[in-house]
């Protein structure tokens, strides 16, 4: 059966092909863009058709996708997100949503849901998203495909519309372990260095906890035939709390950030999206010192715990990819966990891979490791370590 343009990732209508502007390390490969990633002379959308008729058209590329032209990435198409990232499902109510890669009745992830669904179709061979909350980590595990969420910070954010910028990072998908390397290398700046000690891999067994049962099983058997076994704590008490704080600190930046607009436009919203915009929007912002100052406590605990040299493989999502009509019993369950193993990243500003080497149910199942902020580069030789021993089921 033919899929069409619109189900394996890309915005429908929209015709966004830029070629590579030099060649280089990139040369060839299909480069697919979040609909919130400006790309010069297309709209970006955002997911929502109210934001694409009250923003201009960019005159330049975002710096990301600049920087990927430059080594000879060639740009196909804008891809779909949830309604201005605000989602980890993957829906949107106005351009669609991505079909899975493998079972139509599940959800892809989001909320970039496009990017990951047209690396994972073979549409694209790199794709750029955003992640604030979980938003490539999520749809990376979920649709079986190589991700990186960078170290807060560490690939610039020009050209990138802001949704929760405390939290707010550019990341990307590939084909495979070894063009999500070379990607990397590209948008850190190709630092090469002496040989560094490789990172060890150890397991956070309080993250896993957190993940349903077969993909708790999923990940400890791969951690097993990979030699992983040394025990940490990621949370290191309750984890609701990192899920409470994380939710009130990024609702309080979507206040500030896209708050004045919302209030101003009133903008069509999907049902499932607009509460969300409007619980964000009556937060008390008296409230972010007392968040803030737990976040900072919470991050620095985190990283000394973590220190410079360990890689701990938590679960990129609570779950195997959800059913496209789960209720909201099972969804805001899923959100809560995945919203709180998210947060480790997120609070910290560390980065994050995800690879496609585990499953359940004849599903996905990402194999994710965090390590200290500003080790991106030995996380991402992890990656290929991991890669190249075969631990792949």
């Amino acid at each position: 059966m033919t899929e069409s343009w619109a189900s394996r990732g890309f915005v429908p209508g929209l015709e966004c092909v830029r070629e590579p502007t030099a060649i280089g390390v990139l040369d060839g490969l299909r480069l697919a863009v979040k609909d919130l990633i400006d790309v010069a002379g297309a709209p970006t959308g955002g997911g929502n058709p109210d934001w694409a008729d009250s923003h201009p058209v960019p005159d330049a590329d975002a710096a990301c996708v600049a920087m990927l032209r430059a080594v000879g990435a060639r740009v196909i198409g804008k891809t779909i997100t949830d309604e201005l990232a605000f989602s980890l499902e993957g829906e949107n109510a106005f351009f669609g949503t991505p079909r899975h890669p493998l079972q139509p009745d599940r959800l892809p992830g989001g909320s970039s849901s496009g990017s990951a669904a047209a690396v994972a179709w073979g549409e694209a061979d790199i794709a750029l998203g955003t992640d604030t909350g979980g938003s490539v980590r999520v749809p990376a595990s979920f649709c079986g495909v190589a991700a990186m969420r960078p170290s807060h910070g560490r690939v610039p954010l020009a050209g990138v519309l802001p949704f929760a910028p405390g939290f707010d990072t550019v990341g990307w998908f590939a084909r495979d372990v070894n063009t999500l390397h070379a990607v990397g290398q590209v948008l850190f700046g190709g630092a090469g260095g002496p040989a560094r000690v490789p990172l060890r891999p150890c397991i956070a067994l309080d993250a896993l906890a957190l993940a349903d049962a077969d993909v708790q099983q999923a990940l400890l058997a791969w951690s097993r035939q990979a030699g992983i076994d040394a025990p940490r704590e990621a949370f290191a008490g309750a984890w609701q709390a990192w899920g409470d704080a994380y939710a009130a600190l990024q609702g309080l930046d979507i206040r500030e950030q896209l708050g004045p607009w919302i209030r101003q436009r009133r903008p069509r919203m999907g049902e499932a999206i607009a509460p969300r915009f409007g619980q964000a929007l009556a937060l008390d912002p008296d409230t972010r010192p007392r968040w803030q100052a737990w976040r900072d406590e919470a991050a620095r605990a985190l990283v000394n715990r973590l220190g410079p040299d360990e890689a701990w493989l938590v679960p990129a999502a609570p779950c195997v990819a959800l059913h496209r009509f789960a209720g909201s019993g099972e969804r805001s369950n899923f959100y809560a966990r995945a919203l709180a193993l998210g947060s480790l990243a997120g609070h910290a500003g560390l980065p994050q891979i995800v690879l496609p080497f585990a499953a359940a149910q004849g599903l996905p199942v990402g194999v994710s490791f965090i390590a200290a902020p500003g080790q991106d580069e030995r996380l991402l030789e992890l990656a290929l370590a991991l890669s190249a021993t075969g631990s792949v089921q």
